[in-house]
């Protein structure tokens, strides 16, 4: 089994689409009526895509995580375009360095970087 994309509601389609490719990911489909947008991600061969929804709820628990191998440089870049972020790249106990900004539609996007400890962190289950 493979992971093969994650969905999230979005008000302003053209707004997020911009947002999106803004940070690296690739548009592959876009619906005429802008209902429903899919994008690849830049390294590897996930995806990502939009609906667009009457309202996104704003107390949601959802983060969505995009790996970046050299993530000061991107968020650097990205902040010198106008990305706001909420918090810069800090080293995290669970040995992930991330930084955190919102969507558009306040939808929590967590840029990180975590190599090895991605998948084989020190404490993973044998």
């Amino acid at each position: 089994m493979r992971l093969n994309q994650v969905t999230t509601g979005v008000t302003d389609m053209a707004s997020s689409v911009n947002f999106y490719k803004g940070l690296g990911l690739i548009q592959i489909v876009a619906t005429p009526d802008l209902h429903y947008s899919r994008f690849l991600c830049p390294d590897g061969d996930a995806t990502f895509s939009l609906e667009a929804v009457d309202c996104v709820t704003s107390n949601s628990t959802t983060t969505i995580y995009f790996e970046c191998d050299n993530l000061d440089e991107k968020v650097k870049e990205l902040e010198a375009v106008g990305y706001v972020f909420d918090s810069p790249p800090v080293e995290q106990e669970w040995l992930w360095k991330e930084a955190y900004l919102k969507d558009p539609d306040g939808n929590l996007i967590c840029l990180y970087y975590a190599g090895e400890n991605r998948i084989n962190p020190p404490w993973r289950l044998k």
